[in-house]
């Protein structure tokens, strides 16, 4: 008779909290530390490239008045976007710790990696901001293709892309949780949250946008005569074509996010389904997510880069508010209402811009004389 001895396997125990890693929080913060550095040892006020800088003007006279007429208007959203951005980190931290595969997380990342293109998104619906917000070097490559300069409170499009998914999925949920499984918001769900999605994006970019052009944190220096608010004032701004563009980002950012019944979200499926990274889903769905959303943002600067080649954005934002930089006028709309130069054309001013030639030869004053110097005697 012979003894077999069974070895016994310890099995986890249930009761006992599963161990999360470090390593992905841990990367992510190593990230954006590193993002902070770099942009911390190269962080400027001001304009220190000749190809932006007027050199008829000294200091930084303001010709238009801010919203209430309040100066501090910069310090207050800069000190906002720290303090924004540092406690969405911390709750990233917290919330990847508890559940590291929410989805959410990664889109996150993602709409905050996306900020790589804005100097492509200033430069197709000439959005020009304020010198005097911190900003990167004027002239490096890729930064210089904004109109004037490129500012670091950009890295806050988190809350602006990603933030009208929140409240869409909660209506969501509660119009499905009222409704019968054969109901459309059951049948159709991902149109269902785009659905409510788009409007919640319209709402939220006008209101903010319009508030932060009147504080005087950047403009947008020709817009479409047509379809665009407060035309032809300095704080006018490009309404119906923004508000339905934005949405070209926001939309697809919650929809990758929606979960079916089996808890798996949109990104997840179509990983899978593309059998990227299958070893890694997490990886996979987080490059899905990079892909689609970049390609979104840029329909975003399409829409507009096509707008800009067709000569469409005729109204210009009188008067300019930034004196101590060159005029943005690569298609000579400024000087043909009667603005005085010095002129920029900035990056990209040729075919990019539908001029093969470059910029145009104009008689400065040739439309009207509404962006002309002051006569004293008609004040």
């Amino acid at each position: 008779m012979t003894t077999e001895k069974t070895q016994v396997k310890n099995s986890p125990d249930p009761t006992r909290p599963e161990k999360r890693s470090w390593l992905g929080a841990g990367l992510a913060i190593a990230a954006i530390a590193g993002v902070a550095v770099l942009f911390g040892v190269n962080a400027r006020k001001g304009i220190g490239s000749a190809r932006v800088a007027n050199p008829g003007v000294e200091g930084t006279p303001r010709p238009v008045e801010p919203l209430f007429s309040w100066t501090n208007w910069l310090t207050i959203l800069e000190v906002f976007t720290v303090v924004t951005m540092i406690a969405i980190v911390i709750l990233w931290v917290v919330h990847w710790r508890r559940n590291p595969h929410n989805p959410a997380l990664l889109m996150a990342i993602v709409t905050t990696l996306i900020v790589w293109q804005d100097p492509i998104m200033n430069w197709s619906p000439f959005a020009v901001y304020n010198p005097e917000l911190w900003h990167l070097p004027e002239d490096w490559p890729l930064v210089s293709l904004s109109p004037t300069v490129e500012p670091f409170v950009v890295l806050g499009y988190v809350m602006f892309y990603l933030g009208p998914y929140f409240p869409a999925i909660w209506i969501l949920r509660k119009l499905q949780a009222r409704k019968t499984a054969d109901s459309f918001v059951w049948r159709q769900p991902l149109v269902s949250l785009a659905a409510i999605i788009f409007p919640i994006g319209v709402i939220v970019d006008a209101a903010l946008e319009i508030t932060l052009v009147r504080t005087g944190m950047y403009i947008y220096s020709q817009v479409p005569s047509f379809a665009s608010a407060f035309v032809g004032e300095t704080y006018q701004f490009p309404l119906v074509w923004e508000v339905v563009a934005v949405n070209f980002v926001m939309v697809p950012a919650g929809v990758l996010l929606y979960r079916d019944d089996t808890g798996k979200a949109v990104a997840e499926k179509l990983a899978q389904r593309a059998r990227i990274l299958v070893s890694r889903p997490r990886m996979g769905t987080f490059l899905v997510m990079l892909v689609i959303l970049n390609v979104a943002y840029f329909c975003y600067g399409g829409l507009f880069a096509i707008v800009k080649s067709a000569h469409l954005s005729t109204s210009v934002a009188c008067p300019w508010p930034y004196p101590e930089a060159k005029i943005y006028d690569p298609q000579g709309f400024y000087e043909k209402n009667g603005q005085e130069g010095p002129y920029s054309v900035g990056i990209m001013s040729t075919w990019m811009s539908g001029q093969p030639n470059g910029r145009p030869d104009v008689q400065r004053g040739e439309l009207s004389d509404r962006c002309g110097p002051v006569d004293p005697k008609r004040s």
